[in-house]
């Protein structure tokens, strides 16, 4: 008997683990970008889904990512397939979820007894947005938060305490009601009493209102229906109230079994990253590699910035941290998408439409937000094809169109600065006959730097920059732009480092001044610009932390500037200031000499600019004869550049014991 058993627990095992696999299949054809996500999702619930019995806590698996990655669809997509969907809750922690009412609605415990996930049963729990259930302020005090206040119970150990407050209301209600009853005398008229002073009085029930009647079936854990608790005297609810609380071993809800989904986004952990609604010129690789460093570290320190630390604790260290999309991934969601709308067009009128690779490009070029994942480029989509499609559709059958022949489409994006002459436009094409459409794309209009002057001038601003950092720290940069739509003016994009040495801090500096050296050289002292004011600015600040804070200058002490006595640092800055001049000074004629050394390589990044509107890295690293391995973005976390530590580290060793006299000789020079 026991080896039948144990062959039917085999059998089911090894069922639910082929389904969980189906399962992970399905969502990677639907979700496209996030099959890492997805296959650690399912790694963490593989115990809860196919040996249950294991559990004896909540399963929780906290998922965190910049809006529009898909957190929120993976989630529900998983409860379908997995077949719990009837056992499957949202609440938005934001206050704004369904519930069973204003008052009930305020508790998680409400919220699981009204779902179909039944006591001690598996179930699925979402809890959304989680980022704005602050319980600490931007200020690090406590927050005031009055709704939600048993998800920490849940999280914690799956088992909820009933609602005491509710119950006490409850009873002392009652207990009112029946105390009022009694000072009637039975003689009275009711509308008699009913009056006091002129004014209605209304009368005191001695049964539950509906809403009471549900919450106390609800903690008291009754089988009876509402209509018969509803008919219950105060005095068998008295007594009800007091077995339940002599019997406390039933007081909890075991909700111990319930996969557990904390979902939100954290702008405290993408930094900068996640304000940037407006950027869709950064490159969508470059921004994937930024968010994909993210780590439970970086996790962690952003939760702390909302909650207190042993609310934290309860989250577990489960975090699946989504980057955003790459290039590759837009991709395919535009080709799947502008398929889904050329399928359409075809079952609904029977026109075949070919889309030409320009189409797909100008969608790219026009929907991408890389800090905003898909629903920008979802509305950007059915605004340039689906008013075409259908205008397109009925052309092409006036033409005799029947979907024998595909009508072929092409898009473009003239000018888009030269008025209606240079104004996008879809193409159709079928047989000898041709068509356009006039489509908007917004963002190929802002990117068109159309003035000859303003595109000479950011090419050679930006073209310093890109040259001088590609030569002091020996990889080009991850772009440089002239065309952007975001704002008016050009951009460099550098490669972070895990550490910068006093060399390193220099280097910066000059690339900093490298744009107006360029404009210095190229148009003259009297022509250079208001452009490189924030440059001047960046590259003051770096030399001030140079002297002042890193102790790279001739200082010793942390200096600055400070009204706060508890901060103990040196506040004579004065000394400090002609040091960070003549820093920036020579930084600045180092930049010119750079630019000046290596002018065909600067002339020849300025012309790509000004073709372009940009030059990719292995161009400019082919240029300067530097490593094409260094001309893209780093893999991961860990390929940050970094100085030859190691290898001087080794030479030091191998140097033997070092001559003595180094620190006398350090003394000497500081006497």
């Amino acid at each position: 008997m026991s080896n039948d058993i144990h062959s039917d627990l085999h059998a089911t095992l090894a069922e639910r683990s082929r389904h969980l696999q189906a399962v992970a299949h399905s969502l990677k054809t639907e979700l496209f970008g996030i099959d890492d996500i997805i296959d650690r999702v399912i790694d963490s619930l593989r115990a809860w889904y196919v040996l249950p019995q294991l559990i004896g806590r909540p399963v929780v698996i906290c998922l965190w990512g910049l809006t529009g990655t898909g957190k929120t669809q993976l989630v529900r997509r998983l409860a379908q397939h997995l077949g719990f969907y009837d056992r499957f809750i949202e609440v938005q922690m934001d206050g704004f979820s369904h519930g069973s009412g204003h008052r009930s609605a305020g508790s998680i415990s409400a919220m699981l007894a009204e779902s179909g996930i039944a006591e001690g049963e598996r179930g699925i729990l979402v809890l959304d947005e989680f980022q704005r259930f602050r319980t600490v302020d931007k200020h690090g005090k406590e927050a005031k938060v009055e709704r939600y206040q048993d998800v920490w119970a849940l999280l914690s150990d799956g088992r909820l305490p009933p609602s005491l407050s509710v119950l006490g209301e409850i009873e002392s209600s009652l207990a009112w009601a029946e105390y009022d009853q009694d000072r009637k005398s039975a003689d009275e008229d009711d509308d008699e009493e009913d009056q006091k002073d002129g004014k209605p009085r209304r009368k005191r029930r001695l049964q539950l209102s509906p809403w009471e009647a549900q919450e106390f079936k609800r903690c008291l854990k009754l089988r009876e229906s509402l209509l018969d608790i509803m008919t219950w005297k105060p005095a068998e609810i008295q007594e009800r109230l007091r077995a339940f609380r002599a019997s406390q071993e039933s007081w909890e809800t075991d909700y111990s079994k319930l996969l557990v989904f904390v979902s939100g986004n954290l702008d405290e952990m993408y930094a900068e990253t996640a304000k940037r609604v407006e950027d869709c010129d950064t490159d969508a690789d470059i921004f994937h590699a930024l968010t994909k460093k993210l780590s439970l570290i970086d996790v962690k320190k952003a939760l702390a910035e909302r909650f207190k630390p042993e609310q934290i604790a309860r989250l577990g260290n489960n975090h699946v941290i989504y980057p955003s999309f790459d290039r590759a991934t837009y991709v395919r969601l535009i080709l799947s998408i502008c398929d889904r709308y050329v399928g359409e067009i075809q079952e609904s009128s029977g026109v075949r439409f070919v889309l030409d690779a320009s189409v797909y490009e100008q969608i790219y070029a026009n929907a991408v937000f890389p800090a905003q994942g898909t629903r920008p480029l979802f509305s950007s989509i059915h605004a340039i094809l689906s008013a075409t499609l259908v205008n397109a559709a009925l052309w092409a059958l006036e033409q005799g169109a029947n979907g024998a022949e595909p009508v072929w489409l092409m898009l473009d994006a003239g000018d888009g600065s030269q008025g209606a002459q240079g104004q996008a436009k879809m193409v159709a094409r079928f047989r000898l006959a041709r068509r356009e459409f006039p489509v908007v794309l917004e963002l190929n209009r802002l990117k068109q730097r159309a003035n000859a002057d303003f595109r000479a001038l950011l090419a050679v601003h930006e073209a310093g920059h890109g040259l001088v950092y590609a030569l002091l720290f020996g990889r080009a940069p991850q772009e440089i732009r002239i065309n952007v739509a975001s704002f008016e003016g050009g951009y460099n994009s550098y490669v972070k480092r895990k550490a910068w040495s006093k060399q390193n801090t220099l280097d910066s500096i000059c690339v900093s001044l490298a744009g107006r050296a360029a404009e210095r050289l190229v148009f003259g002292d009297a022509g250079a610009t208001t452009g490189a004011e924030q440059d001047l600015a960046q590259a003051t600040e770096t030399a001030a932390r140079h002297v002042r804070h890193h102790a790279f200058g001739s200082r010793w002490s942390r200096t600055d500037v400070t009204t706060d006595a508890n901060d103990n640092l040196n506040t004579d800055v004065a000394a400090t200031n002609r040091e960070i001049e003549q820093i920036l000074a020579r930084e600045h004629i180092r930049a010119l000499e750079l630019i000046e050394s290596h002018a065909t390589a600067f002339l020849a990044v300025v012309d790509a600019l000004m073709a372009q509107g940009s030059i990719a890295p292995a161009e400019l690293a082919a240029l300067l004869g530097l490593p094409l391995a260094t001309a893209g973005p780093p893999a991961g976390p860990e390929a940050e550049p970094l100085d030859a530590y190691a290898t001087q580290l080794a030479s030091f060793k191998a140097r033997g014991t070092p001559p003595a006299g180094g620190a006398a000789r350090l003394l000497r020079a500081l006497a």
